[in-house]
């Protein structure tokens, strides 16, 4: 019997993390991306990942994917930045310090620091190089095919049910073929609205533009490696206002901070997410919030200056699992800034009902 067509639209953490658990199944799938793997949020985002910081109807999901991140350490065999990392609290301000226990390349204005996680509860990744792990090793494991397009529309019978995508490929426009579609385009899955039968109002309703975070992050390279330490930071600037930045030393001796976030809608998200650029002096402020806390990383040049979309849903809860009415239509979206953390769970779940298979599920039987 011929395995059905599995085609999933977009190639960031969600799109990687389900076709690497399909892999696992044996069954292959096609990635439809317009850009390179990972090239938007999931290329662009810290990495960070905690076991505990996720809270109710979350915090299962949040847990399993921790673990599933320890497995894929050893599972992929490819160094993507994976380690476990101390995470600290701090305020920061440009014209008080106090004399307390701090990382040795901290030695701006701390006013207060405690310790938020531990090596037993919070790790790190590179994300773009997860994404590509991932990809590599479902491409290697089962030929999954990654297919370089715009999707623009879908396609079913008159039973509703999935029959294929179209797909824009340079000037021509393509239809491919499948029985079952996972949407997991982020901010941009909004779009498939338009796509949809006349009569899937209830399908439509899903497909609502959502809530969507514009982050800023740049990546510095100090003369030297920092320490493992994750920081989350209340910043008060010379204007008086309160921001709360974050900065993850990497194993590549990069520092990546991030913050300034901007609130957009469907009018304001561009409608590429290679379009999605840094406002201006967002990103130099990131810079400025650096060397406020280390002279390290005052004198040491950005390399990267760099915006990302995230996408929140209605209730803060992200979007997994088939669509009504539309059979064989699937979504996996709205994790705002937990994607990289909630990846490989989501993955594994939408993988479980896009192939069932109980026996090879990689979820713990107490996940269901």
């Amino acid at each position: 019997m011929q395995d059905e067509e599995i085609i999933i639209c977009g190639g960031g953490i969600i799109g990687a993390c389900t076709a690497y658990y399909l892999a696992k199944k044996g069954k292959k799938v096609t990635i439809i991306e317009r850009g390179e793997i990972a090239c938007a949020a999931s290329g662009k985002a810290g990495g960070f990942l905690a076991y505990d910081w996720c809270h109710g109807d979350l915090s299962k999901l949040a847990k399993a994917s921790f673990k599933l991140h320890s497995d894929l350490s050893s599972e992929l065999g490819v160094d993507y930045g994976y380690r476990k990392v101390e995470a600290l609290s701090m305020s920061v301000h440009p014209n008080k310090r106090k004399e307390i226990s701090l990382p040795p390349w901290v030695d701006g204005g701390i006013s207060d620091s405690h310790p938020i996680g531990s090596e037993h509860t919070t790790a790190q990744v590179h994300p773009s190089l997860l994404c590509a792990a991932l990809v590599d090793a479902s491409i290697s494991k089962v030929g999954t095919k990654v297919v370089k397009g715009e999707v623009s529309g879908l396609s079913w019978d008159n039973d509703n049910k999935i029959t294929g995508v179209f797909v824009k490929i340079g000037d021509k426009q393509e239809h491919m073929k499948a029985e079952k579609v996972l949407i997991a385009l982020g901010p941009w899955s909004y779009l498939v609205k338009k796509w949809l039968p006349e009569k899937a109002e209830k399908a439509r309703e899903i497909f609502q533009p959502m809530q969507t975070i514009k982050a800023h992050s740049i990546i510095i390279r100090p003369p030297s490696p920092v320490s493992a330490h994750a920081l989350f930071l209340t910043y008060m600037n010379d204007e008086g206002t309160q921001t709360e930045p974050e900065v993850y030393p990497r194993p590549d001796g990069t520092v990546y901070v991030c913050g300034v976030p901007e609130q957009l809608n469907e009018h304001t998200l561009p409608l590429d997410p290679l379009l999605v650029v840094p406002s201006p002096g967002a990103c130099s402020s990131l810079h400025k919030v650096a060397g406020r806390i280390s002279k390290s990383l005052e004198k040491s040049p950005v390399e990267i200056e760099q915006a990302c979309c995230l996408p929140l849903s209605p209730d803060d809860l992200p979007l997994i699992g088939p669509i009504p009415v539309v059979s064989g239509l699937y979504i996996g979206t709205g994790h705002s800034c937990w994607g990289i953390l909630n990846g490989p769970a989501t993955g594994a779940c939408l993988a479980d009902l896009l192939s069932p298979s109980s026996s090879s599920s990689a979820l713990p039987p107490s996940f269901k």
